[in-house]
């Protein structure tokens, strides 16, 4: 894909995108608004859209053991990585290794890959089985992490405290959208076209209303690059270069994943950091200011360098 295709293909979401910073920033829309919009498309919106497509896709194909076994593997790379490099820092606290270990590696795949990939792709498919092993797998040692390094104030062990934060992780909207699309796929369920429709209308607002909120988010807290700490510029050039260019070492030298797969996956892994980082860092008290600057810089690091992974790997 050539630079001035890649950039067509951009058109739309820099339109919604742009749209939600300019009225943000003129305050025609409060910036406060992007919580409501953002609610919308992560509790509903964006499960309407994975449910449909999961149902009714080739799970053979889509759950292709090669290209996710080659991405699991470099994100536990990236993970060991970070982790090695925190402490050697001199950050030993469960806490901070985890909340640096989700920066660099786990990536915003409701507000950010999804209304890509429909954009640029036409689907999002891709995305699903990515999804699922970030939160059942990766989300999880992140929350393990979290939970031995805190006190509970209700006097609850960390095994019971792990227990409810697994539990709460497994049951959010998306992946309860995923299994329920996965389980009734494989047991051949008749859905009613009739609902099938009604997911599919609400689906396709998912996208746009997904980067709108994003954008009236930015546009409202605004964007400091003087002052950045020399810590949020390595993890955002870990999460932004290193990150999607391990992933091609990994999946495509030493895996052989080839052709529309490898360009899936690096350009999933060259997403920005997860909103969650954010949400965690609040629940656990560890570095909410970081989180919350790595969190918007690595949105706009990666919306700038979406062209060149276009251009280098989509077709």
């Amino acid at each position: 894909m050539g630079g001035a295709a890649a950039l067509e293909k951009l058109v739309p979401v820099l339109l919604a995108f742009g749209g939600g910073v300019l009225l943000a920033r003129r305050r025609a829309v409060p910036a406060a608004a992007s919580k409501v919009f953002s609610d919308y498309a992560f509790l509903f919106a964006v499960p309407c859209y994975l449910f449909g497509n999961i149902y009714t896709s080739d799970l053979a194909t889509l759950f292709d053991r090669r290209s996710i076994g080659g991405y699991a593997a470099a994100a536990t790379i990236a993970a060991a990585a970070v982790a090695l490099a925190v402490v050697a820092r001199g950050l030993r606290e469960p806490r901070d290794v985890a909340l640096r270990v989700m920066a660099a590696v786990q990536v915003n795949t409701a507000y950010f890959a999804v209304p890509v990939f429909i954009t640029v792709f036409g689907t999002a498919a891709p995305i699903f089985p990515i999804l699922l092993f970030q939160v059942c797998v990766l989300s999880l040692v992140v929350i393990a992490l979290m939970e031995l390094g805190r006190s509970a104030p209700d006097g609850a062990g960390p095994g019971r405290r792990l227990y409810r934060a697994a539990g709460t992780s497994l049951t959010t909207p998306l992946v309860l959208a995923c299994n329920t699309g996965i389980l009734l796929n494989l047991l051949s369920v008749r859905v009613p076209a009739v609902l099938l429709d009604g997911a599919a209308f609400v689906g396709n607002s998912a996208s746009p209303v997904a980067l709108f909120a994003l954008g009236l988010h930015l546009g409202g807290v605004g964007l400091r690059l003087r002052g950045t700490a020399r810590e949020e510029l390595a993890l955002i050039g870990f999460k932004c270069l290193a990150f999607p260019l391990l992933t091609w070492t990994v999946c495509g030298p030493v895996f052989g994943v080839r052709g529309d797969w490898l360009a899936y996956l690096v350009l999933i892994a060259a997403m920005p950091t997860q909103q969650n980082l954010f949400i965690f860092a609040q629940r656990y008290g560890v570095g909410v200011d970081l989180s919350a600057s790595v969190v918007i810089k690595t949105s706009l690091v990666s919306l700038v360098l979406l062209p060149l992974w276009l251009r280098t790997f989509a077709f």
